[in-house]
């Protein structure tokens, strides 16, 4: 299984203090050297983390393969044609949200998507669209023409974490996960065979499948257990890790996981 690092979080620790260290061009070759496959960025409208700058810098220079996520705006697509990352990874975006919170509305927002993966192809880049796992959703992508899908693991990942960490007892909790455990771990088992679901479906399609949002070293072998899934692009856990392990041994660590 393939392993995307995002390092988009190592521009927030440089945008706290609005300052250019650390800069996330010098994770790219740690990232090479512990075993990562590619690089993973979000080039955000409101430009939280990574700037313009920063992606024209990596899509240049990486000598990895880049998977630059962005929202289906015209302007941000405009801009990811003129960078030409190996691969372009349509989210959905809004600017009050934390991260993002779910998977691309394809059928509200069939014709505007299809007319960035239309604009995206014609400049050579691949793309993937950033999907909730469900029959739906996957149908839709393969209608679109696109070369992948990545399934939204951050339901599994919250259910996971009240489930199996000391998340509750924080003040990060999810309120509406506070719920018996025998509850949460029928919701755990749904959410599971709902993502190995939608990617044997995807798989059917001839649609390569990834998967991402809220992996980390704790729950991520529940992932790796579904073969259909090529690949899984992880950032916030490894770059969280990294704090006190160093960039490459946290990467090691979980490349060993996969």
């Amino acid at each position: 299984m393939l392993l995307g690092v995002n390092i988009d979080h190592i521009a927030v620790l440089r945008e706290a203090r609005k300052i250019n260290d650390p800069n996330p061009l010098d994770a790219i070759s740690i990232c090479k050297l512990a075993g990562a496959d590619q690089i993973t960025i979000h080039l955000r409208e409101d430009r939280r983390h990574i700037h313009d700058k920063d992606a024209e810098i990596i899509c240049k220079l990486s000598p990895l393969p880049v998977n630059l996520e962005c929202a289906i705006d015209e302007e941000i697509i405009d801009i990811v044609c003129d960078l030409k990352p190996m691969r372009a990874t349509l989210v959905p975006e809004k600017r009050e949200e934390v991260t993002t919170e779910g998977g691309l509305d394809l059928i509200t927002n069939f014709d505007r998507i299809e007319k960035a993966v239309k604009k995206l192809h014609k400049n050579g880049i691949e793309v993937s669209l950033f999907i909730d796992p469900n029959k739906q959703m996957i149908e839709a992508s393969s209608k679109l023409n696109v070369e992948w899908i990545e399934l939204h693991t951050g339901s599994f990942a919250n259910i996971y974490a009240m489930l199996y960490s000391n998340l509750a007892n924080t003040h990060h909790t999810i309120k509406e996960l506070e719920i018996p455990r025998d509850e949460l771990k029928k919701l755990l088992d749904k959410s599971k065979k709902e993502i190995k679901k939608a990617a044997l479906k995807a798989q059917d399609l001839n649609l390569k499948v990834a998967a991402g949002h809220g992996l980390n070293y704790q729950n991520v072998t529940q992932i790796t257990s579904i073969k259909a899934i090529e690949e899984l692009n992880i950032g916030q856990s490894i770059i969280a890790r990294s704090v006190f392990t160093g960039l490459e041994k946290a990467i090691k660590d979980l490349k060993e996981l996969l």
